[in-house]
């Protein structure tokens, strides 16, 4: 008999299908919040009226404003953004944007429990792996400060409560996790993810399907997290290809959104493997967007896996329209289909750097949660070949 553990996130509301800047005003005014935090990339604030619009809506409102964050989330970078935080004294964080600043906002939170001020006070708050493998997750206390986050990728990161920051000491991304500084409500408008350029909309698609294929793959399943990932990779199979066609689609791209919010309900419920952990390094050393790291490493994982994970493969395939089809080739023929790159050398990710990223994996702790067990650095190189 199996046993197991599903947390959930203290994450209050959803809401999709209404403007941001109406929804984020309304929640505002229903959290009661009279100071509130800006926080979002330059080229949102800079190149389209979407923070603009906010601003607008929340008036007197806003007490502050942090627009630098930047790829990969170096550290360096949520220090300087919890130092903005710290200096408004805000009541409520409104984050708006992708991958990168929703995981800014979300290590900041941490950082202002802790009174974090240096990187080198960054060092005893994330998540390590033991020589023997188990983890070290140090105890955080809660945030002084919620989020609420309107995204506009489809990285998933406003639906966890864990973040990840890079150490551009070793170029390794280091994973927080907090109690709650997941958003305490997502609004979903894709009207707002119409000034997502192309590739980062689609390959941050592809790393959503990857949250749902390592789910159905993992070591630890839930009855819960497989039925979510197995309609998320339905919606995906039919509704990112449609907003390829035509990008002002915009039910196909909140019904992306919603696929999203399905599959990203396994993110650090269950243990997902080398795809994800493999992709961790990569970004780091290579500068590979995350999106990206997916679309080169979920199909030669599944390869690789393919005998440790034949039941839960099929399963995959099926759900993408495919059934009988290797769940490698399927996955790799929608990334193909979507007009992205499916190899590392289409990603002109430089082949003596691959000894680094094999080495510096096996620290990462879903590369030790992998299906078919990763035993060392020779099998991180076979997968990334098979990438290659």
């Amino acid at each position: 008999m199996q046993a197991g553990l599903y947390s959930y996130l203290p994450q209050e509301r959803v809401i999709w299908g209404r403007p941001a800047a109406e929804a984020v005003a309304a929640e505002v005014e229903r959290r009661g919040a009279d100071r509130v935090f800006l926080l979002a990339s330059a080229s949102l604030a800079k190149k389209t009226d979407v923070v603009a619009g906010v601003e607008r809506a929340l008036g007197s409102r806003v007490a502050g404003r942090f627009f630098d964050c930047v790829q990969h989330t170096p550290r360096e970078s949520v220090l300087a953004a919890a130092a903005a935080v710290r200096e408004s004294g805000p009541d409520l964080i409104v984050t708006l944007g992708g991958g990168t600043p929703i995981d800014t906002g979300k290590i900041l939170q941490i950082l202002l429990a802790h009174a974090a001020t240096r990187v080198e006070d960054m060092d005893a708050l994330h998540v390590r792996v033991n020589p023997d493998g188990t983890r070290h997750v140090p105890a955080i206390r809660p945030s002084p400060v919620r989020q609420i986050v309107v995204p506009t990728t489809l990285s998933g990161a406003e639906f966890s409560s864990l973040g990840a920051a890079t150490d551009r000491r070793s170029g390794a991304k280091q994973a927080y996790v907090g109690p709650d500084i997941c958003a305490a409500a997502v609004i979903l408008d894709p009207a707002v993810t119409l000034h997502t350029p192309e590739w980062l909309w689609l390959s941050t698609g592809i790393r959503a399907v990857d949250h749902a294929v390592e789910t159905l793959c993992s070591i630890d399943p839930t009855p819960f997290t497989d039925g979510l990932s197995l309609h998320a990779l339905g919606l995906f199979a039919t509704a990112l290809p449609a907003t390829r066609r035509d990008p002002a689609d915009l039910a196909a791209r909140l019904a992306c959104q919603q696929a999203v919010w399905l599959a990203a309900s396994s993110i650090n419920r269950v243990n997902y493997g080398a795809s994800h952990g493999i992709g961790h390094v990569l970004g780091g050393l290579a500068d590979v967007p995350h999106g990206y790291t997916s679309c080169a490493l979920l199909p030669a994982v599944l390869a690789w896996n393919a005998e440790a994970t034949a039941p839960q493969q099929a399963r995959v395939a099926t759900a993408l329209g495919r059934p009988g089809v290797p769940a490698s080739v399927a996955v790799k023929e929608l990334i193909a289909g979507l007009g992205l790159p499916t190899s590392l050398r289409a990603l002109k990710v430089p082949a003596e750097l691959l000894p680094r990223v094999a080495e510096g994996a096996m620290a990462n702790l879903w590369v030790r949660t992998n299906p078919r067990p990763v035993a060392g650095p020779a099998d991180v190189r076979a997968i990334l070949d098979l990438a290659w």
